[in-house]
């Protein structure tokens, strides 16, 4: 794999997932505009995740069928038809469907990754991994910086419609410039996604799918709940200025670039447990933000660094215990990703609404424990660690490699 399909991998992954998260600094504005109180304001969010955690159970596993490279360029774009309808939307509920069926197909993403592993020499896998997840962390906090700049220029729609036409350049793109993919198609999709569901009985996949969980509650947390204390007192920031603190995520995350090369080390174990101390450490420094703005930036470049590492250490080991099903494997992880994203995106306002941002830094700093206390007890039980993907692959993993 080249340099440049790595980056227009990456890029894929960016604009697919920026699209899901693009609401999280304008949420007053977006809310009020549409009718939608401000301790509701977080479901914009959920709701493309929610949209995100049907297409993970229901379109991912057609990867493992299907040619990848036709799938990225139709989901892509879908993806822009959503963001399109949500820019458009004259009423809340023509919005959350726009933002559903967004992030129903934003699992391109997912696609996009399965896709990059499977034409990349193993030895690189990991390098490859970090390089095109971090298209996905760099999407999330770059379309906060995005998008709070066009809504002060043009309103919060200006910021989607422009995400929009780059899916719909980008589908088009895909189909001329990568490779394709073809699968076999051998196994009906009605068993891939039975194998889907077996998934659950695995040590390993369970393990890691609950500690992302947990990291993406504490995430969600963050990022869906900031915007509404810094637009307030003391501090009354506009969007523009609530995006950038993206740029000091976006630092942290980029700073990661190197967990897959740590977990092509055989340390993506080890890792993860630093990582998410760290984790927790950062919303020591998160939970100051009433009374001082560059401890926040520093807490949230932590953060943002922590979720990376473990992300990347997560995929890596799934992809190398079940190399036959990377796109059911990839799809089944990142349910528990949804799942904690939309829970941490619709908890964080709502605990805002009664105790203010201590309250929020308190549920972030619990998800975090979560994350840390299921890292600790996948230790204790031999999962999870740096040999724990070759204890875990069974019968299943290797009858799905022959198939595929």
């Amino acid at each position: 794999m080249g340099r440049g399909t790595r980056l227009l991998l990456a890029v894929v992954c960016g604009v697919a997932v920026a699209g899901v998260y693009a609401g999280q600094p304008v949420l007053g504005p977006m809310g009020d505009d549409l009718g939608v109180p401000r301790d509701a304001a977080g479901w914009f969010v959920a709701a493309g995740q929610l949209g995100y955690l049907a297409g993970l159970v229901l379109l991912v596993p057609l990867g493992d069928r299907l040619d990848r490279r036709r799938l990225i360029a139709a989901h892509l774009g879908l993806v822009a038809a959503g963001l399109a309808v949500t820019a458009a939307a004259p009423v809340a509920w023509v919005a959350f469907g726009g933002l559903a069926v967004a992030g129903l197909f934003a699992v391109v993403v997912q696609t996009t990754v399965a896709y990059a592993t499977s034409i990349s020499p193993p030895a690189e896998r990991g390098r490859t991994l970090g390089v095109v997840t971090s298209g996905v962390v760099a999407g999330i906090l770059g379309a906060r910086v995005l998008t709070g700049a066009l809504a002060d220029l043009g309103g919060w729609r200006g910021s989607y419609l422009a995400l929009a036409v780059l899916a719909a350049v980008l589908s088009a793109l895909c189909l001329v410039a990568l490779p394709a993919d073809v699968r076999t198609g051998a196994e009906s999709y009605g068993r891939i996604l039975r194998s889907l569901a077996g998934l659950l009985i695995r040590p390993l996949f369970l393990s890691r799918g609950l500690i992302a969980f947990f990291l993406f509650a504490s995430f969600g947390t963050l990022w869906s709940g900031m915007a509404l204390p810094l637009a307030a007192e003391p501090w009354h920031l506009t969007e523009t200025q609530i995006g950038l603190f993206g740029v000091a995520g976006l630092a942290g995350a980029l700073g990661a670039a190197r967990a897959g090369r740590w977990g092509d080390a055989g340390h993506a174990g080890r890792v993860t447990g630093i990582a998410l101390v760290l984790l927790l450490g950062s919303w020591l420094a998160i939970s100051g933000l009433g009374w001082s703005l560059w401890l926040l930036g520093f807490g949230v470049l932590v953060l943002d660094f922590a979720v990376q590492v473990v992300h990347v250490a997560n995929q890596h080991l799934l992809t190398t215990a079940f190399p036959g099903r990377t796109s059911m494997v990839t799809g089944g992880y990142m349910v528990f990703y949804s799942l904690g994203s939309a829970a941490g995106a619709a908890a964080t306002t709502a605990v805002y609404a009664v105790a203010g941002w201590p309250g929020s830094a308190i549920l972030g700093a619990t998800f975090a424990v979560g994350a840390l206390l299921t890292w600790a007890a996948g230790k204790i039980l031999g999962v999870g660690g740096e040999n724990g993907h070759r204890r875990a692959t069974s019968k299943l993993d290797r009858e799905g490699s022959s198939r595929c």
